[in-house]
């Protein structure tokens, strides 16, 4: 339709549809765009699925000088002390086969390599300083030249501290990522498979769903939210691993739990301070333990914390309110795990994986 409908009754419209699309569609950048309705506002930049965009200028200008110079926020170092180990080099030179489930391994921030059924995937890969605004306080967990052959680089948004184009373009591996970021990775001759919310693509026998985030995007100025940001199921035949991207809680987290049996959720617990500020955008480690009870999973992997410091809380920080929050609230510890950079945890085999936990819809037509 041509004619605009009020933003009220578009935003409705726009949540509805993207609630009622099921996961495990394989759709592509080329399927029917009537058959699903990617939230926008009129002048066709992406929202949120509540229909909320970021701050605008006045309040980052009130957070970075404001209240800093009136000593309302807090100030911490730049660096301080974090787990690291020597990552396993011999065993994640293979992924899992089919069948023995997946195996993830943090090498800092965001960045994950994720493993299974035969395919070596990295999630928002950042391998140096995110120049020229923040450095790295630990180096990756395991060095670009002792990385295993990539199959596939999945990029959950925009922002510099997950999109690191020197990164990808040394990998060289095909990225998956939201719409609207093929013609940047295409001006650097790689390979760029866009989905939108709900829309899944194959890597082998691996099924990857981009999946909604609250969250915005932006790389320069006036590109604010002209591409897409999520977060990223990736389904095994014996694990699913659920990757949430950047992401503020909110009802999705419940959504995405009601359609896949996760057996592991990255989940960011850092850049939430001040709470003002970074609460539309980014989770405290309370909120992501209630994401984690919301998405039903087995096991929580932390991450987001610790690599770059991006807001006011201190670096090391972020793990011991994980660790009070869940004393007082549970789960109980073997289900909660915070990883040394560089470190690898084993994702069981569960054939529960095999089925996603809602039925999904008819595939859409082409």
């Amino acid at each position: 339709m041509s004619r605009e409908r009020p933003a009220s009754r578009r935003r409705s419209l726009a949540l509805a549809c993207a609630l009622a699309m099921a996961p495990g569609v394989a759709m592509t950048a080329a399927v029917d765009a009537s058959s699903f309705v990617q939230p926008r506002d009129r002048e066709g930049r992406f929202v949120n699925l509540d229909g909320s965009g970021p701050h605008g200028f006045g309040a980052i200008l009130k957070w970075k000088i404001v209240d800093r110079l009136a000593g309302r926020n807090r100030s911490a170092p730049d660096r301080a002390p974090v787990p690291t180990v020597a990552p396993d080099l011999a065993k994640i030179a293979s992924p899992p086969a089919a069948g023995e489930g997946a195996r993830v391994t943090w090498i800092g921030h965001a960045t994950f390599l994720v493993q299974l059924d035969g395919k070596t995937l990295i999630v928002d890969p950042v391998m140096g300083d995110v120049w020229p605004w923040f450095h790295r306080n630990v180096p990756p967990g395991v060095p670009f030249e002792k990385l295993p052959r990539i199959d596939a680089a999945l990029v959950s948004h925009s922002h510099y501290d997950h999109l690191d184009m020197p990164t990808l373009k040394r990998l060289g591996a095909p990225v998956y990522a939201g719409l609207g970021l093929r013609k940047l990775f295409a001006k650097e001759g790689l390979s760029c498979t866009e989905l939108g919310w709900w829309q899944s693509a194959r890597v082998g026998d691996v099924e990857l769903t981009f999946v909604p985030a609250q969250h915005w995007s932006r790389r320069g100025f006036g590109d604010t939210n002209r591409t897409l940001w999520g977060g990223f199921v990736v389904k095994g035949t014996s694990a699913v691993v659920f990757h949430a991207g950047d992401s503020a809680y909110f009802a999705g987290f419940a959504e995405i739990g009601r359609r896949w049996r996760i057996d592991a959720a990255l989940l960011p617990i850092g850049a939430y301070d001040p709470r003002w500020f970074m609460g539309s955008m980014h989770m405290s480690p309370e909120e992501a333990l209630r994401a984690f009870r919301d998405l039903g999973a087995r096991t929580f992997v932390a991450m987001h914390w610790g690599t770059f410091k991006l807001t006011d809380e201190p670096l090391d920080e972020p793990p011991r309110r994980l660790e009070a929050e869940r004393r007082r609230a549970g789960p109980p510890a073997e289900r909660v795990r915070v990883l040394a950079v560089g470190e690898t945890a084993e994702i069981a085999a569960d054939l529960a994986a095999r089925s996603p936990a809602a039925p999904p819809l008819e595939s859409a037509s082409p």
